[in-house]
């Protein structure tokens, strides 16, 4: 008996996650405090770096990757083996939920995404609903698989699209520079497009608790063209549905928060509203003020953000003057405040690696000097 309880402890204790050896990312997030600010960029794993070409090259696509859990987990830790950055955050794609819905997914060499099966009139919407999350279990195998592997190295953020920002692809079937046939729906038939957005907003709910069933340790939705909606528009279209999101998200995973990131690119107009939302983290895009921002919200969320992803192509210097300027826009870290540092959206695929670097040192510096300055220590 004292033999067999002996191996349960041991399978126990064999299927616990690692502790985590850099929790800083965490600790912003929910605005407690940490010795630097933390790091991570959008796009991080991603056609920058070398090493992920040469993976996708080998995959044969970029869904060859993005299904893979043994591809997605190369990529997504490609990134941490150059840089001492903060986070890992999944590599996927923010289109797999409907993907799911079965409007056929592609991926076009230098297009873009593309959908098959585009959802433009009122028989495609009534055929949607919110898929069999099995249809989706390689995403929940990836982030278990890249849970493993980082072994507690930094936390590993999970993500889907919002509700909106999905919607734009699945009815204009594309990118799109004018929004024409989404925003044509939203006007004419806003009754459709309501029911696009309830549909999405459950999926994505369902979608992002089953990744942190698998292991992720803080879930963030993208809702990237939240800002081409006019005022009030957001509000109905965008900000209600993503709150419908967040209202639905598991809190605690592993006896630990989990914490809840909402980025709206162009999105600094409500930042109020957003604060507001329920979620944890607010990211703000490089147009917004981050000391305003700050003053504005105080300490009810952190704010994640924001550096112009375009001072990456800058000298070294120039790069760490920049991030200086984002960290002090901030300002001196203090009791109830939380910032992770971030880019102000997604990482060019022309960015020189070496700038990554220059960027992550200069933060982790900067902020560790504010630091000491803040208690009165030696600053070096």
């Amino acid at each position: 008996m004292v033999i067999r309880a002996a191996r349960a402890v041991r399978l126990r204790q064999s299927r616990m996650p690692a502790a985590l050896h850099n929790d800083s990312f965490l600790r912003a997030c929910l605005r407690e405090p940490t010795d630097h600010t933390p790091i991570w960029l959008m796009r991080q794993a991603g056609r920058y770096l070398p090493e992920y070409r040469a993976s996708r090259a080998k995959a044969g696509s970029f869904m060859g990757l993005a299904t893979s859990p043994d591809f997605a987990t190369e990529v997504t830790l490609q990134p941490l083996e150059r840089y001492a950055l903060d986070a890992a955050i999944l590599f996927s794609d923010i289109l797999t939920v409907p993907d799911a819905m079965g409007l056929g997914l592609s991926f076009a060499l230098g297009e873009g995404p593309r959908f098959a099966h585009p959802v433009r009139d009122e028989a495609a919407v009534a055929r949607l609903a919110v898929p069999d999350m099995g249809k989706l279990r390689y995403v929940f195998d990836a982030v278990a698989a890249i849970r493993k592997a980082l072994a507690g190295r930094v936390p590993l953020i999970g993500f889907s699209g919002s509700p909106w920002t999905l919607a734009c692809y699945m009815v204009e079937g594309a990118g799109s520079d004018d929004y024409r046939l989404v925003k044509t729906m939203l006007y004419r038939r806003p009754d459709l497009m309501h029911r696009i957005l309830a549909v999405n907003a459950d999926a994505v709910a369902a979608y992002l608790n089953a990744q942190a069933d698998a292991g992720a340790q803080a879930l963030m939705i993208f809702d990237s063209w939240g800002g081409v909606l006019a005022d009030g528009a957001f509000q109905a279209f965008s900000l209600a549905y993503t709150r419908r999101v967040l209202g639905q998200l598991v809190r605690e995973r592993e006896g630990r928060r989990v914490p809840h990131i909402v980025f709206t690119k162009g999105g600094g107009l409500w930042l109020d509203e957003i604060a507001a939302s329920g979620a944890d983290v607010v990211g703000l895009d490089w147009t917004v003020n981050l000391g305003a921002a700050r003053a504005r919200v105080g300490n009810c969320v952190a704010l994640q953000g924001n550096l112009d992803p375009n001072v990456l192509f800058a000298t070294p210097q120039q790069i760490a003057a920049e991030a200086v300027k984002v960290l002090e826009s901030f300002g001196a870290p203090a009791a109830g405040f939380g910032h992770v540092f971030n880019l102000g959206h997604g990482i060019s695929q022309h960015t020189p690696p070496e700038s990554v670097e220059a960027l992550i040192s200069a933060v982790h510096a900067h902020s560790r000097r504010m630091r000491g300055s803040a208690q009165g220590l030696p600053v070096r």
